[in-house]
């Protein structure tokens, strides 16, 4: 029988928790960075601790692959008294093929849960200066999307509509072959919170 995505992911904690405390060493650290500079500056110990997150991450991946452990975690969200059970890509786990298509088959209910829900409320593309848009602009980016992320604030509602890689879908070095669009409901100017 193999590990379940929440055992994994105690198992992550712990080893984490093990890291920081010095309690794992990888003794070729200053070895892997090609900068000697940076590796002293950095120095040791910390570089030791952070490769020895590293290696035991991937081979979390390795498992995760081999194994078809998702790297989905599922949590409610909730926006002007509805909420809504929805998954999301751990980020310190990978997606397994069959965690794409658990994004896409949720993508439905999502979006389903986002229209009833921003009555009334402006929409901004979101950014480093969040800009207006519209529905019909909103409506042109669902269309060109795979799968669908919620988040909520009490006053905020965010949606992201996202393509590609589920693991790389939030890096900008990512796009085009992968990217998300965030979009921000609210009922005056975004607050600038990073959720």
């Amino acid at each position: 029988m193999s590990y379940t995505t929440e055992q994994l992911l105690e198992i992550l904690d712990q080893e984490l928790r093990a890291s920081w405390k010095g309690e794992r060493v990888v003794l070729s650290s200053a070895d892997r960075l090609n900068n000697p500079v940076i590796s002293k500056a950095i120095g040791a110990e910390k570089l030791s601790k952070v490769f020895a997150i590293q290696d035991f991450r991937a081979q979390i991946h390795d498992y995760q692959r081999q194994h078809g452990v998702s790297g989905l975690v599922w949590h409610t969200c909730q926006f002007a008294g509805r909420s809504l059970r929805i998954p999301e890509l751990h980020p310190q786990l990978i997606a397994i093929p069959a965690d794409k298509a658990a994004l896409v088959a949720a993508r439905p209910a999502m979006l389903t849960f986002w229209r009833e829900s921003i009555a009334g409320l402006r929409l901004w593309m979101a950014g480093n200066q969040p800009r207006p848009t519209s529905l019909a602009q909103v409506e042109e980016r669902i269309a060109a999307s795979e799968w669908a992320e919620l988040a909520a604030t009490r006053d905020e509602l965010y949606l992201s509509l996202c393509w590609g890689d589920p693991k790389d879908c939030h890096c900008d070095w990512a796009k085009p072959d992968s990217g998300c669009d965030r979009i921000i409901a609210t009922a005056g100017e975004p607050s600038g919170i990073k959720v």
